[in-house]
């Protein structure tokens, strides 16, 4: 959930990075699973990825006779809610990239093309360096998001399949002090996750941070 919408939203950001109202128009098709309820996302998902949904049905007639249970196979359940939520904020890291992207300078371009340095050189020494803040805003962003997952692992999976597979820590306080009624232990288990993602949080912050200033 961290990796995947980076690695994804820099390489559309860097697509659609041009004048054009066909490139204006692919921002807002981007953007737009970012506006959307994530109860909404996970119900979508959740028929697509159903043993005979639109996903498995593709598969069948590409010749796959046996495809996955995306959401019922402990195997593939973890990986198809991160990816879920990964389409979902693939957008926001568009946005912010582009916005890091338009505010790189014209004038560091156009030099180090004149010095003779390729589109590859070019990103590497100008523009990848200036767009560690974006880096930074997103990578902290969805760090905190999978931490406090919970709404997609309830309609999708509601923690399964088997004993916990996609339970995140969120999902386990909620579980824990609504469902179960053990409400002093949830909450002592909601001030650790508090705690747990204020220092993770804190320590990508600084090496994020130095990063930045490295460059």
């Amino acid at each position: 959930m961290v990796i995947v919408p980076n690695v994804l939203g820099l390489l559309v950001a860097l697509l659609l990075d041009k004048p054009g109202r066909f490139y204006n128009a692919m921002r807002s098709v981007f953007f737009t699973p970012m506006i959307l309820s994530s109860v909404v996302v996970s119900v979508i998902w959740t028929r697509l990825l159903d043993t005979d949904g639109l996903v498995n049905q593709a598969l069948r007639a590409l010749g796959v006779h046996q495809p996955p249970a995306w959401l019922s196979d402990p195997d593939y359940a973890l990986y198809s809610v991160a990816s879920i939520i990964s389409w979902q904020m693939l957008g926001f890291c568009v946005v912010v990239y582009l916005a890091g992207l338009q505010g790189v300078p014209v004038e560091l371009q156009e030099a180090s093309s004149i010095d003779g340095a390729g589109p590859i050189r070019r990103f590497r020494a100008v523009t990848w360096p200036l767009l560690a803040p974006a880096l930074t805003i997103n990578t902290v962003v969805l760090l905190i998001s999978a931490f406090k997952t919970y709404d997609y692992i309830k309609v999708i999976t509601n923690g399964g399949p088997g004993a916990g597979t996609t339970a995140t820590i969120a999902f386990d306080v909620l579980q824990t002090g609504f469902d179960a009624n053990h409400v002093g232990y949830a909450s002592a288990m909601a001030v650790a996750m508090l705690v747990i993602v204020g220092v993770t949080t804190a320590v990508a912050l600084w090496i994020l941070r130095r990063r930045e200033i490295d460059l």
